[in-house]
């Protein structure tokens, strides 16, 4: 559920309006054409709190790459 995505990524940023930002800024930019907005959200909030938790980079590099391709 998004409800628990946005309290992982919380830890990264503590103050809810500088999160929402951030995932807006992310979300335009990781946007693709034809795909659902709400699922490009769902992909930003899950890079913020993998980051947050402290997943490995080897795990978060290919996903970041292939969004950045497709971007």
């Amino acid at each position: 559920m998004r409800s628990e995505m946005i309290f992982v990524a919380l830890g990264r940023e503590q103050n809810r309006y500088m999160l929402s930002q951030l995932i807006a800024k992310a979300t335009r930019k990781l946007h693709r054409p034809h795909t659902r907005v709400p699922d490009t959200m769902n992909d930003a909030l899950a890079l913020f709190g993998a980051a947050h938790t402290g997943a490995e980079a080897a795990t978060l590099e290919p996903a970041l790459a292939e969004l950045r391709k497709v971007a």
